[in-house]
């Protein structure tokens, strides 16, 4: 063997080595990828609108001699009843009322936060009164009693001061219950005709019951007259406002247990029946006024017993 070939062998050893060595070395790192753009996410949707409602709810019958509780179109502001201002609860309900011979079309106009009027006209159905037709002329003693025409004006003028007094008071949304229950003997609306010429029409329903029977509130409220001695014409009186102008007046009472400024609520005994002021025999006269208008207690607190 020649030298050559004798150190070929070490030298290939040599030349596989460094191969293997330079196979180990890492190569080199490839640069971080450039960031990927992505959009945001979507905003959440928005919450639908809520609805508003633009027309009136009511719960009764427009009637005559009857109340309507109602329910405003949402953002108003202010509404009238026949151009006559009806005040509107924070929660936009009311009440309104009709005479007995209240007009057969009412307009209703709510005036909402946009300056926008919504308007309803009410069809006031007929009310059915009992008219008795009288052929003999009018006999009124009440117009030939002096000392009556001399105490009548500043009992009706105690009675009107008392009736505009206005309480807060939620007894206007409650369904009416009888003061007390017994004998329909005198019916709101009756009238009698003597020889074609209409008398007063009897502005309460009577209900025929012992002397010293208790009565009670039918609704919630606030006493504004209790009288400290008889009226001529209505005895002991007593009044109790149920709030937005609507009041209960009971007539000829034997007692009056509350006074004036106490608040009652619905059942509550307010007193006890009598024949005091002009009546023929003990009864409860139970009047209802909204405002000026005379109400039939009836339609208000549904049958007797019902």
């Amino acid at each position: 063997m020649t030298s050559a070939a004798r150190r070929w062998p070490r030298h290939a050893a040599a030349m596989a080595l460094l191969v293997t060595a330079g196979s180990c070395v890492p190569p080199p790192a490839a640069p971080d990828p450039a960031p990927v753009s992505r959009p945001p996410p979507p905003a959440p949707a928005p919450p639908p609108p809520a609805l508003v409602r633009t027309h009136f709810a009511f719960r009764g019958v427009a009637e005559q001699g009857g109340a309507l509780v109602g329910r405003a179109p949402d953002t108003a502001q202010t509404l009238t009843l026949e151009g006559q201002a009806v005040p509107l609860a924070a929660d936009g309900s009311f009440l309104i009322a009709f005479d007995r011979d209240a007009a057969a079309n009412q307009r209703l106009v709510a005036t909402l936060a946009d300056g926008r009027a919504v308007e309803r006209v009410l069809n006031v159905a007929a009310g059915s009164w009992r008219i008795e037709q009288i052929n003999a002329p009018y006999r009124g003693s009440a117009s030939s009693d002096a000392e009556f025409q001399r105490r009548r004006p500043a009992e009706l003028a105690q009675i009107a001061a008392a009736r505009r007094v206005d309480h807060v008071t939620d007894g206007w949304r409650q369904r009416f219950r009888w003061p007390v229950t017994g004998r329909l003997s005198g019916f709101f609306g009756a009238q009698r005709v003597y020889q074609g010429k209409p008398g007063s029409y009897h502005s309460g329903t009577d209900i025929a019951v012992p002397t010293g029977t208790p009565f009670v509130a039918p609704a919630d409220g606030v006493v504004v007259l209790a009288a400290s001695s008889p009226f001529t014409l209505e005895g002991n009186l007593l009044i109790v406002d149920h709030g937005m102008g609507l009041n209960s007046a009971f007539l000829h009472c034997q007692r009056i247990d509350v006074r004036v400024g106490d608040r009652v609520v619905q059942g509550q005994q307010l007193g006890t029946v009598g024949a005091t002021g002009r009546a023929t025999g003990p009864h409860m006269h139970w009047g209802l006024k909204w405002r000026d208008a005379r109400l039939d207690p009836g339609k208000l607190a549904g049958p007797m017993g019902g």
